[in-house]
């Protein structure tokens, strides 16, 4: 999939079919790192989760999984991402979010009509934890998803409606050397006729990411 999808050779490194925050997840970026790219794209093992590089203990994943696209330039865990243009993709085939139409939090998955992979928008960071090892994280920029005849769906009513942010497989390059204010242009909801959801009940609901 990611060969084949977004040009970059295939992860040499073991994921999970269903990846949570703190799990580790594929990226895909442009080679090299601190605004230093090459034109060759690569896939690397990544923290879902953002791990801003001056963290204490690495446990900010918990929280920095997903980053409000109004804000990010200014957030302290993301600033320094963003401003140094270290956008990426993650790939995957579906992602879950619980709908309340119930009344009670339900899984939901959601994918593309065609059922085919897709690139959602972040961006990454690296922190070396006190054993000087480089651990790379990222976090996925979302929107505001009112009224979205997919997402709107989603979450407690009264909250707040969010989307992840698809990149089309043909912006894709053009997405991981963009200039910040190049970056914003992408920030659109997920196309709502390319993507449908069905209730996919789970024992363990409220996963994130699939990256297939």
């Amino acid at each position: 999939m990611i060969e084949e999808y977004f040009g970059a050779a295939p992860p040499d490194f073991e994921f999970r079919d269903e990846v949570y925050p703190g799990h580790q997840a594929p990226l895909i970026r442009l080679a090299g790192e601190n605004g230093n790219p090459k034109p060759r794209k690569e896939c690397i093992p990544a923290v879902f989760g953002l791990i801003p590089y001056w963290s204490k203990d690495g446990k900010n994943y918990r929280h920095t999984y997903n980053a409000r696209s109004e804000t990010v330039f200014e957030k302290p865990s993301f600033r320094n991402a963003w401003r140094k243009r270290q956008f990426c993709i993650v790939a995957m085939v579906a992602f879950y979010e619980p709908n309340y139409a119930t009344g009670k939090p339900i899984r939901w998955r959601i994918e593309r009509h065609d059922k085919k992979p897709f690139g959602i928008a972040a961006i990454y960071d690296v922190w070396k934890n006190p054993e000087g090892e480089r651990i790379t994280s990222f976090s996925m920029l979302t929107v505001k998803a009112d009224g979205h005849a997919v997402k709107g769906q989603f979450h407690p009513p009264g909250d707040e409606k969010r989307s992840i942010v698809v990149v089309e497989r043909d912006s894709i390059d053009e997405w991981l050397g963009a200039t910040t204010d190049e970056a914003v242009t992408y920030f659109s909801p997920i196309p709502e006729d390319l993507f449908t959801s069905n209730a996919a009940p789970k024992v363990k609901p409220g996963s994130i990411i699939s990256a297939g």
